[in-house]
């Protein structure tokens, strides 16, 4: 008798020592339903850290940008097959309340691995670095002072341009490219912020080595040649298309004129998220 309850004493223990996957409470991937001009339009919201924490939803979504999301990766960390910047789903998701962003990930990878049998290795790789300092002339922003909270300019519209044919950056869209104009702009963020936004936009990775830890206001403006710019978008961490030249160096010397901050780009190594199977097709909800 007690020989058998043995096994069944070790099992119990075992399964108290298993720590259950972060999962959403309800989740749903479904075929895109076309938005915007040529279908090509995403609609992003919610998860935690905005005003909606307790839903996720990415309609018309590249598969792309919810990997990107769940790893908290920009397009050039991670490497896969080509499809996923153009296969589309709608995905809508419930997230238990509290929350933390790190756990929201969570979920979101669990989801790809449930769903697209997702299946992924990390490894180093060779590739371009930039190397942020500041300029001889010193940074030309401030620190942020205390502010109250701007106004919330409902959904995001089209975008308005002000004389100088830059885009006009209302509350909440914190980065938009243009034709021929580009601009990044927000307040009381850390340099860690500002770089992540600059190596989205150089498409490499960004070190900072300015030594600033204080929380700043930042808005930098540069222009370029319509022909080689990338598609129209907005940021706040949306992917955007590859950066081509001469909009790199515009970015490059506006920063150094407006900001103060001086980009060298030098070879290194990076982590990268290599994607060794996922599935084109989910499973059902």
């Amino acid at each position: 008798m007690v020989a058998e309850l043995i096994p069944i004493a070790l099992m119990c223990f075992a399964a108290q020592g298993q720590t259950p996957k972060p999962t959403f409470e309800v989740a749903s991937i479904k075929p895109a339903t076309a938005l915007g001009p040529l279908g090509m339009r995403a609609d992003r919201k919610g998860g935690p850290g905005t005003n909606d924490p307790g839903i996720y939803t990415c309609g018309n979504c590249p598969v792309s940008w919810v990997v990107s999301e769940a790893y908290d990766l920009q397009p050039f960390e991670y490497a896969g097959p080509d499809w996923l910047q153009n296969v589309r789903f709608d995905f809508a998701a419930k997230i238990p309340a509290g929350t933390a962003k790190d756990a929201f990930h969570s979920m979101l990878q669990n989801l790809l691995a449930d769903r697209f049998k997702l299946v992924v290795h990390r490894e180093k790789k060779v590739m371009p670095v930039y190397e942020l300092t500041l300029a001889k002339s010193g940074p030309k922003f401030r620190e942020s002072v205390p502010k109250d909270a701007p106004e919330d300019d409902g959904p995001p519209g089209k975008l308005q341009r002000d004389k100088d044919g830059f885009p006009i950056l209302t509350a909440g869209t914190t980065m938009a490219v243009v034709p021929g104009h580009a601009r990044i702009r927000s307040d009381n963020q850390t340099m860690a912020w500002l770089v992540r936004m600059l190596a989205g936009q150089l498409q490499s990775p960004v070190i900072d080595a300015t030594g600033l830890e204080s929380k700043y206001d930042f808005v930098v403006s540069w222009s370029f040649e319509e022909n080689n710019a990338p598609a129209a978008s907005g940021a706040d961490g949306a992917p955007v298309a590859a950066v081509l030249d001469p909009y790199r160096p515009a970015l490059i010397g506006a920063l150094q004129s407006q900001l103060g901050l001086k980009l060298e780009q030098k070879k290194g190594q990076a982590e990268v998220l290599v994607i060794d199977h996922m599935e084109k097709v989910p499973t059902g909800n």
